[in-house]
């Protein structure tokens, strides 16, 4: 199942992408828990001076995809900030299971914010952002950051986060079979990423973020999510969660979304509905 997927293409070409954009682009080397990393940097051409920094970690269940999945609002949204974005190429399951993904999103971000000077970052003006898989490693970034006192991320961006390996939820299992992300596709990647351990106790909060019983302390976060699809019942509960710890999160669930519905219909209402929300969320944080 994992060699198809890897061999679809459901993302914009890079190259696509930077045509109409065309910030300044470079390839950067981090030091890893395990070797180099490897990163994109995209900058603003007329940037002169420091500023925010997005650190984005791209979706593809754990198993697919690489630093430029998903990029095309993520750039939107560093130019009209002028920002620059990080965007890592953290290592995939099953090739390299837990805790590889997460702690090279750790490793990088901690070389984002050590490395902001010549980046062009202030470093308490992160945006850590990530969609899918990635914004599960983004909440489980945000958790080791806070338990190991490393640096701070501003805000959290998650887009249809992917946080629970337990497939107990109503939303796992009315969407079994259907969908551009099924439950049977959810277990795949799980069980890609944690193996034996998936569903039980021995899977740590950093691996899997919804298994976090104090998330007090964490960055704001923007949460949103599809209605059809597994996704839904563990965000809005991850949500529920931040809210009672005296977190602030923004929550939107948009009814009849599916995974990733924006990017399969962008000129959809609901797309643009969505895209509008996520937008007006990152102008409120970047213009603060």
């Amino acid at each position: 199942m994992i060699g198809p997927l890897r061999s679809a293409s459901f993302t914009a070409p890079i190259e696509e992408v930077l045509s109409t954009r065309d910030p300044a682009h470079r390839v950067v080397t981090a030091a890893g828990p395990d070797g180099d990393l490897t990163a994109s940097v995209f900058t603003p051409r007329a940037r002169t001076a420091s500023g925010t920094g997005i650190y984005f970690l791209h979706g593809g269940g754990m198993i697919i995809g690489d630093r430029f999945t998903g990029m095309a609002n993520v750039l939107d949204w560093a130019l009209e900030h002028d920002a620059v974005v990080v965007s890592l190429d953290y290592r995939l399951a099953p090739e390299h299971p837990a805790p590889a993904p997460v702690e090279d999103a750790y490793a990088c971000f901690v070389w984002t914010a050590a490395h902001a000077a010549e980046l062009g970052i202030d470093p308490e003006r992160i945006l850590l952002a990530g969609t899918s898989a990635g914004g599960g490693l983004a909440a489980g970034v945000a958790l080791l950051a806070r338990d190991r006192k490393g640096p701070q991320a501003l805000a959290r961006l998650l887009m249809s986060p992917m946080l629970d390996d337990r497939d107990e939820t109503i939303s796992t299992r009315q969407y079994s079979g259907t969908g551009s992300w099924s439950r049977e596709s959810n277990t795949t990647g799980w069980t890609a990423l944690l193996g034996a351990s998936r569903g039980t106790e021995a899977v740590s909060a950093y691996r899997a973020p919804a298994r976090a019983e104090d998330p007090s302390g964490l960055p704001p976060a923007f949460i949103d999510v599809g209605s059809v699809e597994v996704f839904r019942d563990e965000d809005v509960a991850y949500a529920s969660g931040l809210w009672a710890a005296g977190v602030q999160a923004e929550l939107h669930v948009w009814a009849g979304g599916f995974h990733i519905f924006d990017g399969a219909a962008p000129s959809a209402a609901l797309s643009t509905a969505a895209l509008a929300a996520r937008t007006a969320w990152v102008r409120r944080i970047l213009g603060a």
